[in-house]
């Protein structure tokens, strides 16, 4: 192996380090590593950049803005509320978001999927009060499962079967992969359900670690039209709401207290809420529920455009012992007031009825633009933007996940690539004016972009200094003439290969090297192929081999050893049971 063979595997060997035993961001680490191979000669510029324009990667940064267009349109709590309901544990939300992905990530793109399935995730956990990294890396893994059930899974499984046919051997059928695949599935997902309680973290949100003392008294008033007519306080998802209760209900004049969580909502019933910021602004988000006061249609900018602003009443404020009502604090302020909070305790009074004091914590309605105006006003102390609240734009969500299933249909039979569907699909979701190209801009993710950039730049470097075929033919002499252990052997390289360089990258080297083992070895090569097909999907035991696992690294707020103590025994048991079934559907010396 040359020497920069060895400094490739040692900048590699580094930032595994880095990532494991420090708190260096994965961006930080993985740019340190590429910058140094950049400096030595090892890549050319063209190299080190060339994850940039990878397909890849910028996909899933189009990805995002998709993502964008479904959050802000509603459309993730409608995915959520269809494909996983109301579970009453842990266990039973895994078993119902496990089952459900992994049989559409048979069938559709795992990328996608998972990036429209993330938000989701979090939004159903936070509303279960599901710790969050229970969830996110069941949900990659599922998905990485199901698609090494049919060939159209995963791209690594179509890249496989190019190879096979470049070969001038005969390609796979779409379900001769299932034999093997679905076993796997099977295994991979009872071991989820068994072992992610006792091997994956348990980090809760902030919100409910630490007590917000700002607890805010909010009305909202159920729309005539709403989809929540009808149905119980629990059908509604209002009795378990994450750090906010429903104090009371006021219905025709008369006041309905301690409600029960069998009491159906009307039309018109004024529903009093008890909670923290975060509570508040997933209230505004609900379908079917409005500010209980008509001001916030009164205010001249349209809706979508508004923002949610905490504002901090002053000693010196113009409004102070009136009511709000009666300081026509809309007029004045072109906001209006949907919550108050007082030193935590609860105010028994129509919004409209407050009387300000010196201290009280205003939750407005209003344009952004208000932060700035109000900034150094001497009618309140502190005026802040509470993010991620602007009103759901809930009559887009047909159109977002119309716009979602037209892709997902399109890139499925074949008529546009993946990248060609997800930039046609973003685009119309900023035509139809599903997200603003603020909001498009902000929902890039760009460490995950940055680290898969790098990543496939890392993997380029493995590659062209002869490191990673010095390293497979190595390990192919373990073999030693026994089919069986070069089966065994090819597997592990693979895997290998995958949570270093990607799994298409790892597929594409190790596939001649495969071929070339059975021909040697004068034994049924399909067994060998399939090895490699799935050991390029099966990749858990780091975040960097499967873009779906990066993707989830953040969101769930993992750490990098996460993946080794959850991923590495799900890794060796399915490299055992692919060793152990492939020869059987594909014996190595077939009847003649």
């Amino acid at each position: 192996m040359t020497s920069e063979g060895w400094l490739t595997l040692g900048c590699i060997a580094l930032i595994l380090g880095l990532l494991v035993f420090t708190r260096v961001p994965a961006d930080v680490a993985f740019l340190g590593g590429l910058t140094v191979l950049l400096l030595t000669g090892v890549l050319n510029t063209d190299q080190a950049l060339a994850g940039l324009a990878n397909e890849g990667m910028v996909t899933v940064g189009v990805l995002f803005v998709i993502v964008a267009g479904l959050r802000e349109t509603g459309g993730i709590q409608w995915i959520s509320h269809s494909l996983w309901g109301r579970p009453q544990s842990l266990f039973g939300a895994q078993a119902r978001m496990v089952g459900v992905v992994a049989a559409l990530s048979a069938f559709l793109n795992n990328t996608p999927l998972v990036a429209m399935l993330i938000p989701a995730v979090n939004d159903w956990a936070k509303r279960h009060r599901f710790s969050v990294s229970k969830l996110m890396i069941p949900l990659s893994y599922a998905a990485i499962l199901g698609g090494t059930c049919t060939l159209i899974g995963t791209s690594t499984n179509l890249v496989v079967n190019g190879l096979v046919t470049d070969h001038g051997l005969a390609p796979l059928r779409m379900f001769d992969i299932s034999w093997v695949g679905l076993p796997c599935a099977a295994i991979g997902c009872l071991y989820i359900l068994i072992f992610s309680r006792s091997l994956l973290p348990d980090r809760k949100p902030v919100f409910t670690e630490v007590r917000d003392p700002r607890e805010y008294t909010v009305e909202m008033l159920v729309e005539e039209d709403s989809p929540l007519v009808g149905k119980t306080i629990e059908q509604a998802g209002l009795r378990h709401l994450p750090g906010m209760y429903l104090g009371e209900i006021e219905r025709e004049g008369q006041i309905l207290p301690a409600v029960g969580p069998q009491e159906r909502l009307r039309a018109k019933d004024r529903l009093v809420f008890v909670g923290i910021v975060e509570s508040v602004v997933d209230l505004q988000k609900i379908r079917g529920l409005t500010p209980a006061t008509d001001q916030v249609f009164k205010l001249d900018s349209p809706r979508v455009n508004r923002c949610l602003i905490e504002a901090v009443v002053s000693n010196s404020c113009r409004m102070l012992h009136q009511t709000i009502r009666d300081g026509r604090f809309r007029s004045v302020f072109n906001a209006v007031v949907i919550a108050v909070a007082r030193n935590g305790v609860r105010i028994r009074k129509k919004i409209g009825d407050i009387v300000l004091q010196p201290g009280d914590t205003l939750m407005l309605e209003t344009t952004p633009q208000f932060l700035e105006q109000q900034r150094n006003s001497r009618d309140f102390f502190l005026v802040s933007r509470v993010e991620g609240s602007n009103p759901l734009r809930h009559e887009k969500a047909s159109l977002a996940l119309g716009v979602l299933l037209a892709m997902v249909v399109a890139v499925t039979f074949g008529w546009l690539s993946m990248l060609q569907g997800a930039m046609l699909a973003a685009g119309l979701m900023l035509v139809g004016r599903c997200c603003t190209a603020n909001q498009a801009r902000r929902s890039v993710d760009w460490q995950v972009l940055i680290v898969i950039a790098a990543a496939l730049a890392l993997g380029k470097a493995l590659e062209t200094t002869g490191a990673a075929s010095v390293i497979a033919e190595k390990l192919g002499r373990l073999a030693k003439g026994d089919p069986w252990i070069a089966l065994a052997v090819i597997y592990g390289i693979t895997v290998m290969f995958t949570e270093l360089i990607t799994n298409n990258s790892a597929a594409a080297l190790v596939f001649p090297i495969a071929l070339a083992t059975a021909e040697r070895l004068e034994v049924n090569s399909m067994s060998f192929i399939v090895a490699v097909m799935m050991a390029a999907s099966a990749s858990f035991a780091t975040p960097i081999g499967y873009q779906t696992n990066l993707m989830v690294y953040g969101p769930g707020g993992y750490r990098f050893t996460d993946y080794f103590r959850f991923g590495i025994p799900l890794t060796l048991v399915l490299g055992a049971t692919v060793v152990l079934l492939a020869p059987q559907v594909w014996p190595f010396h077939p009847a003649p």
